[in-house]
Parts: C-alpha cells; sequence; structure tokens
C-alpha cells in the first residue's frame, strides 16, 4: 500500500474517533444539563463552537497524515 495512503487512512481513522468521541461527550454534557433545567436538550453557541473546530481539525487529519507518511516513508 503506498505510504501516502496509509497515512490518509490512519489520518481517517483517529479524526473519525476523535469527531465522535467529542460529540458523545458533549452530547451527554447537554443531556445532563438539560435534565437539571428541566429543558430541550441543544446545544449552546459553546458547544456548536467546539464541534465546529474538532470537526475541522478531524477533516485536515487524513491530509496531514498522508503528507507526513509520504514525506516520511516516500
Amino acid at each position: 500500500m503506498p505510504p501516502a495512503l496509509e497515512g490518509a487512512l490512519i489520518g481517517l481513522g483517529i479524526g473519525a474517533f476523535l469527531v465522535l468521541g467529542e460529540f458523545m461527550m458533549l452530547n451527554k454534557a447537554v443531556n445532563e444539563r438539560a435534565k437539571k433545567f428541566n429543558r430541550k436538550a441543544e446545544f449552546d453557541v459553546t458547544e456548536r463552537g467546539r464541534m465546529a473546530t474538532i470537526l475541522r481539525f478531524g477533516l485536515t487529519l487524513p491530509p496531514a497524515f498522508a503528507l507526513a507518511f509520504w514525506w516520511i516513508w516516500g
């Protein structure tokens, strides 16, 4: 397998894990806060910003890992 493809796949896996983990943690906090205040569960501005940031980071990981793997082993 070409090193760049291998790096991209590894980066995709790590990025997906980080995005999914962050979403699950934020979702848990939102649900607990909604239960505490007896309101509908919804993300606030800060949590949307955190999710957008981790999503952008997760999307940059595959190209970054592909470039790094190509540069080191290619």
